[in-house]
């Protein structure tokens, strides 16, 4: 059945958790975890308290959703990953498609990058070196050369430190991403053109 065009938008507005995750991230990133607290969420949502406790009991629920969210994301293109072919072209898929995880997650990178101590005491920051240590055995094989090992790390690493905490001056957040993951791919190349070298010689 056609959908009319009200229909269709509303389809496409964020539910309320997913409002409720935007509006904390927000908080959090501007007054800082510690000094954020469900009441002023819950305000800035227009909410009563005992709505926002149906999607999310504590602070630590919704900042824990934000890690899981990221996770599931990452294991999906892992998924794909393991079902293809490693070759440069699989690869260089695998680059594009986390920086396309990393774009949707940037706000939960930087909270990432800045309360270290939150994520701790939630338990969610082997999350992040679990997915790359996932991604990282896509890229690159564990009888590979030590620097071919090491340029796969960076160039999963680039993605993210280039884009989320190189300093700002007039570039572009597109900008910025187009040029981390043009960074990311070299590296790969470079790999593959030494195993290329390698095994013609």
């Amino acid at each position: 059945m056609t959908q009319s065009p009200r229909e269709t938008r509303d389809s496409n507005q964020p539910s309320t958790r997913e409002r409720i995750q935007r509006t904390a991230i927000a908080l959090f990133s501007e007054h800082g975890y510690e000094r954020t607290s469900l009441r002023e969420i819950a305000e800035h949502l227009g909410v009563t308290k005992a709505a926002l406790y149906y999607h999310f009991k504590t602070k630590e629920d919704i900042a824990a959703s934000f890690f899981d969210s990221y996770a599931d994301d990452v294991d999906r293109i892992c998924e794909w990953g393991e079902d293809q072919p490693k070759t440069i072209e699989t690869r260089r898929e695998l680059l594009r498609r986390y920086a396309e995880v990393i774009r949707a997650h940037v706000p939960v990178l930087r909270f990432q990058q800045y309360n270290q101590a939150a994520l701790t005491r939630l338990d969610r920051g082997s999350i992040f070196r679990q997915r790359v240590l996932r991604l990282h055995a896509l890229l690159a094989d564990e009888n590979d050369e030590l620097i071919h090992r090491m340029r796969a790390w960076d160039a999963i690493t680039t993605l993210y430190s280039n884009w989320i905490t190189f300093p700002r001056t007039v570039d572009s957040d597109q900008e910025l991403r187009e040029a981390s993951l043009t960074i990311s791919i070299r590296l790969l190349e470079a790999n593959e053109r030494e195993r290329t070298e390698k095994a013609g010689g």
